[in-house]
């Protein structure tokens, strides 16, 4: 609804005194709604992962994202290495034997893309694709263990592509759905079979976004985070205090603390679980219950403690360091057969430090300020 002042064209001194009072209240309820000293612009318009979606005016459409931000990233390589460890496995099934060496590398590298398909104040849809890598060594070549040996001559892959809805209901609500399916495991080019390797997860979750500050949702994942396929809740909560620090999580699968040391320079320290599902296609069947299994599902789950550093490099370009302890909760193998608990090899990997290098694009700052 708008509202016309009409006065008579004699009133001069009287116009003069209301534009001046109006301007005055303009300024002072602009003043409430931003910060004094803005750390970053506004995130870019599209989503960086899974819920890092892009911003839009909050005056009219609320979204999960706070001022202070780091910017959202459209393409983004990463390297990781994490040095040699201690491993051990031990065959739960009959005629499987124990094994126990050292891990002399542990590599990944992941290149990841996102592009907007539609970017309406109103509704959003990001399209992403992801390709990664693992890699494993080992002390003695060949291995002698069925699991390692398939590991370390084949790699572990992910090739992937998802779908986010971002949906800004209204001033104060919004909500997110996003469906991801990757393909999954030690395949090669020439022996990608979509039925065996492919996994599918999802996320749902609905917000409120109580300032431009202030963030947070409630809602469920369901994927592969903790090993096995299952659902688990999720808590998002981004807040920023002040123009230094603030917070970004979506608990219980990762909580970040942030320091805004300048607009163009971001350090973060928190924790992540991350899980991984591959299949392994075994060279020589196993005997487990009176059947020969062909392949196996490793699932791995491990947690990081983590220091992140983040610098703008040129206007659209930016790098990242990472570095910090993995601890590895779970290295095991399943029948993938048979959807139960019962595992196959039990495998413990020793925590060990970790560091990582990143580099990743980002929406220009003209862009931003259009």
């Amino acid at each position: 609804m708008k509202i016309r002042f009409v006065l008579p064209v004699s009133s001069w001194g009287h116009r003069s005194l209301l534009v001046a009072s109006l301007s005055t209240l303009a300024l002072t309820a602009t003043a409430q709604v931003k910060p004094s000293s803005p750390v970053f612009p506004a995130p870019a318009a599209q989503a960086g992962d899974t819920t890092a979606s892009g911003a839009v005016d909050n005056q009219q459409f609320a979204t999960p994202s706070v001022v202070g931000m780091g910017p959202s990233k459209g393409l983004v390589f990463r390297y990781e290495r994490v040095p040699q460890f201690n491993v051990s496995s031990s065959g739960q099934a009959v005629g499987l034997t124990d094994y126990s060496s050292q891990a002399t590398k542990n590599a990944r590298f992941m290149v990841k893309g996102y592009i907007p398909m539609l970017n309406h104040p109103h509704l959003k849809l990001i399209l992403g694709v992801n390709y990664e890598r693992e890699e494993f060594k080992f002390r003695e070549r060949p291995a002698g263990y069925e699991l390692y040996d398939n590991i370390e001559d084949k790699g572990l892959k992910t090739l992937g592509a998802q779908l986010a809805v971002i949906r800004p209901v209204n001033a104060v609500n919004w909500y997110i759905f996003r469906v991801k399916g990757e393909l999954s495991g030690d395949y090669t080019s020439q022996e990608l079979s979509v039925r065996d390797y492919l996994r599918v997860s999802s996320e749902f979750l609905y917000g409120w976004k109580r300032s431009p500050t202030f963030s947070w949702g409630l809602g469920v994942q369901l994927g592969y985070t903790f090993g096995r396929f299952s659902p688990y809740p999720a808590l998002l909560y981004n807040r920023t205090f002040n123009q230094r620090w603030g917070v970004e999580a979506l608990f219980p699968a990762r909580v970040t603390a942030r320091y805004n040391a300048s607009p163009r320079s971001l350090f973060y320290a928190g924790y992540s679980v991350d899980g991984l599902n591959y299949i392994v296609k075994l060279r020589k069947p196993l005997r487990y219950e009176g059947a020969n299994l062909n392949s196996l599902e490793l699932r791995e789950t491990e947690v990081k403690l983590r220091g992140r550093w983040e610098r703008e490099i040129y206007d659209f370009l930016w790098f990242g360091a990472e570095a910090g302890y993995r601890y590895n909760y779970a290295f095991d193998a399943f029948d993938r057969t048979n959807n139960n608990r019962i595992k196959i090899i039990d495998s413990k990997l020793a925590g060990a430090p970790y560091a990582s290098l990143e580099l990743f694009i980002v929406p220009p700052r003209k862009l931003l300020k259009r």
